[in-house]
């Protein structure tokens, strides 16, 4: 209890207020804006970090995520357009709300919910963290390799576009891990006689080049501008009303309310299932518990509730196997971990003993920038809206030019900045071929991990046979299953949905013969 009570002091001291405050506009602006995403958001502020002491620059970080899953619940009501996948399941509700005047109605209602979410999830990260921080000393190189390798199979399985294409994108991210001197052998790899590559690419102006550039790329070849036709100021002036919901009213929404936010708690745990995941199962969930399940996709509050909860509750959740066992639980969560050992917090056991008096400030930010982000969504999320009237010929300027500087201000070294223009180039590539990014960064973070790992369990198995050394360790046998059953279960889903196709198909032949 002593340490809850002097990281609260800590928190609230100007330094951590000023970065919380920071992190929760920056990301109520980033999710509101179509398009981009807080795994933007965090790349993009990575560099401002650098300068700054661990707990400020690490809640700011932690801020962002919460309130940038928030932020695109605001343009999914006013304009149904969700600014992040996670607000997708709001948009059909929010909208058909604003269709019927009682926009206000649904913007409360997803902040209310959403800081519930948010902070219930960072209240559990508090509690489940160290108990399952604990349970971390029980494992040794060889099970660190296999939780490294869940890691990367979990997400690579579970993103957009396929298993392939996922564990194609970890190997490329495992790839770029190794350009530089090994640390144990001392030996260049991959750098061609190149001195500026002797200390491997940088972390922050990789990620800047995937998520920022790619995405700015992506934008200009759309033309992306969501008030071409001047839509977000007729829904804004269209707002009528409070965003205040009765409190008689809110008995109706205690039970989906609770049950969302248990859902996005494990949901989050699980690596690689994200907001968008844990969003929708609750509202499926939600609808098939309702009373009126006829109201959800045409202007039900209590979908709202239950998607918004959830997606908010992944965020608290998707940080209990970071800070624990180093598997962030979503594709920010991994940029996130990059800040994390950017800063010298390993995670483990000793972020809850050793270096507690940090960790324990971040995550009680992390909760408390809930209340934070209620508050200014609940006076200006009508205005935060308006960021999507920027068209982006004045956007994607603004966009590079912060990004340029950030990757050169890391190291102040020119090699960083085309590393972010080539990985720029590359996330372009991977994202208009429907490859995700998020297995990269990951296997940047936890390529070197499973390396070392690997080597000191070939040392500890002595004469052994590796193989055997690994199948000895419970704890390994476990993983290893549990990798399998990430692969397997997507191919054998993809299997299926072609079988169907393929059925359906044959079928259509036969009914027209």
């Amino acid at each position: 209890m002593e340490i809850i009570i002097s990281s609260l002091q800590t928190v609230f001291t100007f330094e951590v207020l000023i970065a919380m405050l920071i992190g929760v506009l920056f990301g109520m602006v980033v999710g509101a804006l179509p398009g981009f995403t807080g795994t933007m958001g965090v790349a993009l502020l990575l560099p401002i970090t650098i300068g700054m002491e661990p707990i400020p620059a690490l809640s700011m970080l932690v801020c962002l995520y919460t309130a940038s899953t928030y932020g695109g619940s605001i343009t999914a009501i006013l304009i149904h357009t969700p600014g992040t996948a996670a607000s997708a399941a709001t948009a059909d509700d929010g909208y058909a709300l604003t269709l019927q005047g009682r926009g206000m109605q649904a913007i409360g209602m997803s902040t209310v919910t959403s800081c519930i979410g948010g902070f219930l999830s960072g209240i559990a990260l508090i509690f489940i963290s160290p108990w399952l921080a604990k349970c971390s000393l029980l494992f040794g190189p060889g099970e660190y390799f296999f939780v490294a390798l869940f890691g990367l199979s979990v997400i690579a399985s579970l993103c957009t576009g396929g298993v392939v294409k996922g564990l194609l994108s970890a190997c490329l991210g495992l790839f770029v891990a190794c350009i530089g001197i090994d640390t144990i052998t001392s030996y260049a790899r991959f750098t061609y006689g190149f001195n500026g590559l002797g200390a491997g690419l940088g972390l922050v102006p990789t990620l800047i080049g995937l998520f920022s550039i790619s995405q700015v790329m992506i934008m200009a070849e759309n033309d992306v501008d969501a008030n071409k036709d001047g839509i977000v100021s007729k829904a804004i002036s269209k707002l009528k009303g409070t965003v205040f919901i009765p409190l008689v009213e809110w008995k109706n929404y205690i039970i989906p309310v609770l049950r969302s936010y248990i859902i996005g708690l494990f949901v989050g745990i699980l690596p690689g299932a994200g907001g968008d995941i844990g969003s929708w199962i609750a509202y499926n969930t939600g609808k098939q518990q309702s009373k009126h399940p006829e109201e959800y996709g045409k202007g039900s509050l209590e979908g709202i509730a239950c998607s918004e909860t959830a997606n908010n509750s992944v965020c608290g959740g998707a940080l209990v196997p970071l800070l624990t066992l180093g598997v962030p639980g979503s594709a920010t969560a991994a940029v996130i971990l990059g800040g994390f050992t950017m800063h010298g917090l390993i995670p483990g056991n000793d972020l809850f003993t050793v270096q507690a008096h940090m960790t324990y400030p971040i995550m009680i930010a992390f909760a408390l920038s809930n209340f934070l982000m209620a508050a200014i969504g609940l006076l200006a999320a009508r205005y935060f809206a308006k960021v999507t009237i920027i068209p982006i010929s004045i956007l994607a300027p603004c966009i590079i030019v912060f990004a340029t500087l950030g990757s050169y201000a890391v190291q102040y070294n020119m090699v960083d900045v085309w590393a972010m223009v080539i990985f720029g180039a590359i996330g372009y590539f991977m994202r208009k071929n429907g490859m995700a990014t998020a297995p990269i960064v990951l296997a940047l973070v936890l390529g070197p991990m499973a390396e070392g790992r690997l080597l000191q369990s070939t040392i500890a198995a002595r004469s052994t046979p590796l193989l055997l050394y690994f199948m000895s360790r419970p704890i390994c046998v476990v993983v290893f299953f549990l990798i399998i059953i990430s692969i397997g279960v997507p191919v054998y889903q993809n299997f299926r949905a072609k079988r169907k196709t393929k059925a359906a198909g044959s079928d259509t032949v036969e009914a027209e013969e």
